[in-house]
């Protein structure tokens, strides 16, 4: 990459920060004039590179299933050292982030190794992302050796019905991210918890009130964001009344688009006025919300129509990890990719087989199955989003 080109960049970021996306089909010419220099940027990125961008994955996902075997015997079950093989897999495929879990996490000392070569790699710097909301889903907090805050859950912290109380978790958590070097954290949760069957999401989520979620997933996202965080509201269109888990198979809630402006769409909107940065697109369907029967994460009606422009929402839109059986029950890694691409999405979050969704994005380019100008649009907020944290750097 030509990074002298960062320089023109950051004269511009403070101009790119309100401006990160579109919210209508015919919006990017304006906004973006051939004369915008991240356009420069990526004219000069290889078309390997700008597919790679579209992509978050584990550490693992770069390996082929017998290299898997010996990486996953390393310690439980996931990779703990970045290796040179780990850095030759990532120049072969140069994705946009990667994200950490658990078995990614042993200790402080191992974590900060791990932390300080995923910020050396060579190319494009990384998104380094986690979730971690508080409460069970806690990727550093229910590791032992790590002295941070814990939280029994978000809707504990919710039931206080106190901004300040929901912007604490955020800036907390998102303090002890930000020294540890993540600059993604997939949280707050913006569901209401409105199904009491629910299992999926209970108590991640803020309230079962979606007045109060909204206050809190506001206040969170604003504590994150003066940590340093990058956040992500999930899971759009509001997986809180399904009785379903989209990680086992088919998810789906009843609701009309009216009942959910009334209810799951609050906290959305309130995070998204707070200025969040990605909104994660779940895999449920909503049959009486959208006409084309696909999952939320593959529907243009529900991240263009819906999300893009209903909502206005101008960040990056990310799906829900696609090695989900709720998606590989039905689509290859490539298809899936694809489709949810067209549909809007910006960033495909960890395909069940990283190589065959990267050639398949590749050849879809090649035959204008994906536009040129479809491309550049996500390349644009994706590389946006980079330069307004100081990932990429002057």
């Amino acid at each position: 990459m030509k990074m002298h080109v960062l320089i023109l960049l950051a004269a511009v970021s403070v101009m790119l920060s309100g401006c990160l996306g579109n919210a209508s089909d015919n919006a990017f010419e304006s906004v973006m004039p051939e004369t915008d220099p991240i356009l420069s940027y990526i004219a000069q990125m290889s078309l390997e590179e700008k597919i790679g961008q579209l992509f978050i994955v584990r550490p693992e996902s770069f390996y082929s299933e017998s290299e898997s075997e010996e990486v996953n015997a390393q310690n439980k079950n996931g990779l703990i050292v970045w290796t040179e093989r780990s850095s030759e897999l990532l120049k072969q495929y140069p994705v946009g982030g990667i994200i950490l879990f658990g078995q990614n996490i042993i200790d402080p000392d191992q974590l900060n190794t791990l932390m300080d070569a995923l910020h050396h790699t060579d190319g494009i710097p990384l998104f380094l992302c986690v979730d971690e909301e508080g409460g069970r889903v806690a990727r550093i907090g229910n590791t032992p050796g790590f002295d941070v805050k814990r939280y029994s859950s978000m809707l504990d912290v919710g039931q206080s019905y106190n901004w300040d109380e929901g912007y604490s978790a955020g800036h907390t958590i998102g303090s002890y991210l930000f020294e540890y070097g993540f600059n993604v954290d997939f949280a707050p949760d913006a569901d209401v918890f409105s199904n009491p069957n629910n299992k999926a999401i209970g108590d991640r989520s803020f309230s079962r009130n979606p007045a109060a979620a909204a206050n809190m997933v506001n206040a969170a996202v604003t504590g994150f964001h003066d940590a340093g965080m990058m956040t992500c509201l999930k899971h759009f269109p509001g997986h809180g009344d399904t009785d379903q888990d989209t990680h086992n198979g088919y998810a789906s809630s009843r609701k009309t688009w009216g009942e959910m402006m009334q209810c799951e769409m609050r906290p959305f909107i309130s995070g998204i006025q707070a200025g969040s940065d990605f909104v994660m697109a779940s895999h449920i369907t909503v049959p009486n919300a959208s006409d084309d029967g696909l999952p939320t994460s593959l529907s243009r009606e529900m991240l263009t129509d819906r999300l893009r422009k209903e909502l206005g929402f101008t960040g990056i839109i990310i799906t829900d990890a696609m090695d989900m059986k709720a998606i590989t029950r039905y689509y290859s890694s490539a298809e899936a990719s694809i489709t949810a691409f067209n549909a809007g999405a910006d960033m495909i979050l960890i395909p069940h087989n990283l190589p065959e969704a990267f050639q398949g994005m590749l050849e879809a380019v090649n035959n204008g199955t994906i536009s040129e100008e479809r491309l550049t649009e996500s390349l644009h907020r994706i590389i946006s989003a980079k330069l307004k944290y100081g990932i990429l750097k002057q």
